[in-house]
């Protein structure tokens, strides 16, 4: 090979060292390839704002979504009314927030609708801020089921992440809080 040739292909070769890099993020970021990014959820998308939704409490203030503490909101939506199925997924959601340790004063829990009844249902709804979504903003996201649970993950600024669909499973949402709080 001349030495004019072999040139060259070195310059050839050293280019594509800084091209086919390129090319091949360009090509994945347009496939929708996101690394790092799994959730166990379902993602929101568009993600949209919920600072619109007016949520009253039960001790009678207005929900701020944009928490001052930057706590994520974990949103709990239950069915047409919660009973067993609905209290021991809010119980395992509970569980979730204590299993983050030092983390776990940065997920505040907000169950939308009526409380469910009984001694061991007022025990458990002390961890929990029960309000109303006055206006149904989360309606889109509620359970078919009579005694379903889902829930909407918030961000701190009142964005609408992801939806966990009734029956899903708790360890996937304390991964995914895991990966957001810390």
């Amino acid at each position: 090979m001349q030495t004019r040739n072999r040139k060259r292909l070195q310059l050839v070769l050293l280019a594509s060292l800084f091209v086919v890099p390129v090319m091949l993020a360009a090509i994945l970021a347009n496939s929708g390839w996101i690394p790092g990014a799994r959730s166990y959820g379902q993602g929101i998308v568009p993600q949209r704002s919920v600072e619109d939704v007016v949520v009253d409490l039960a001790d009678g203030a207005r929900l701020d979504w944009h928490d001052p503490d930057w706590r994520w909101s974990v949103v709990a939506l239950p069915g047409k009314r919660c009973a067993e199925a609905c209290m021991a997924q809010l119980d395992r959601i509970h569980r979730v927030r204590v299993s983050l340790n030092q983390n776990a004063r940065r997920v505040r829990l907000l169950y939308l609708g009526a409380p469910p009844d009984g001694v061991a249902a007022d025990e458990l709804m002390k961890a929990w801020q029960t309000g109303s979504d006055v206006h149904g903003g989360f309606a889109e996201w509620a359970p078919t089921t009579d005694d379903g649970l889902a829930v909407v993950l918030v961000k701190p600024d009142g964005t609408a992440l992801t939806v966990y669909a009734d029956g899903f499973d708790a360890a996937g949402l304390r991964k995914d809080l895991a990966k957001v709080t810390k």
